[in-house]
């Protein structure tokens, strides 16, 4: 299924959350999320801009299949067309990853971040801190004339949206994912060689 989903970076998080207020959009929470991001040896699902990944949302976690669609670039400065993504709720995190593992697959790294979740209707607006990067916001919609609705109440301008993932925005700031083994708050790790 195709993810309706796009990204404004480098935002002030209070003067959004403040235009979220006014629009009558509602607090759902807040929230600190911990996933490991899994591929087979060699990452071929990297090679095809894709990834499988566990993340424990603290309610709930879910195992997801996200693949880049329409690549332009993998630096970040251009958008790709969106995103395909296949989402299933687990009840376990730790015996998914190892059923994950039994079949073959490897860790590829292993990321935290915190988000502060917003809803107006079916739209919601995340606040997203990540390790070493600036907040930005994500706004997800069942449909794409939604998000323009969004981007308009929130005084956005749509030029500056971006389609991609967080990996693209670390590249931008001159980090490779994939050198790490770990990226959380209290520092990364670097993967072995």
């Amino acid at each position: 299924m195709e993810e309706k989903e796009v990204k404004f970076l480098d935002i002030d998080p209070a003067a959004i959350e403040e235009k979220l207020k006014a629009s009558g959009a509602h607090k759902v929470g807040e929230y600190f999320y911990r996933r490991q991001v899994f591929d087979f040896p060699g990452f071929p699902l990297d090679k095809q801009a894709a990834w499988v990944r566990l993340r424990d949302e603290g309610e709930r976690i879910t195992l997801t299949f996200k693949q880049r669609l329409g690549i332009s670039s993998n630096d970040g400065k251009t958008s790709d067309r969106s995103m395909k993504e296949a989402e299933i709720i687990v009840n376990d995190y730790q015996k998914t990853t190892d059923f994950l593992l039994s079949i073959g697959m490897i860790y590829k790294f292993y990321e935290e971040n915190k988000r502060i979740r917003w809803q107006k209707g079916n739209i919601e607006f995340d606040i997203d801190t990540w390790p070493k990067l600036n907040p930005y916001l994500e706004i997800e919609a069942p449909s794409w004339e939604e998000i323009s609705e969004a981007e308009k109440f929130l005084r956005l301008d749509s030029a500056d949206q971006k389609i991609f993932s967080t990996n693209q925005i670390y590249k931008m700031n001159g980090i490779d994912e994939l050198n790490y083994a770990k990226i959380t708050f209290d520092g990364f790790i670097k993967r072995e060689p």
